[in-house]
């Protein structure tokens, strides 16, 4: 089964439905977490970049060896991909 990321932070889901975020009437949301998603809205009114700001620390923690420019850089090449940042 292929891997599945949050579309508003780019975190891992993992295969169950613990990490997912959940909409107003309870039903889990298959494509944002449970940091980005409760209750059917996102919650944290902001910019892409202040996502990307946001999770340099969390994404340097969870990568070794990795320095807050790389991750930066990493993400401002996926977050445009994700749905919650997409220009379509």
């Amino acid at each position: 089964m292929q891997e599945r990321y949050c579309q508003c932070c780019g975190m891992p889901l993992g295969q169950g439905e613990e990490m997912l975020g959940n909409e107003a009437d309870g039903r889990k949301n298959q494509d944002y977490c449970k940091y980005c998603y409760v209750d059917g809205s996102f919650t944290a009114d902001c910019t892409m970049d202040e996502m990307i700001e946001f999770c340099v620390s969390p994404m340097v923690a969870s990568n070794p060896g990795m320095n807050e420019d790389a991750a930066r850089e990493a993400m401002r090449a996926y977050f445009p991909k994700l749905k919650r940042w997409r220009k379509d």
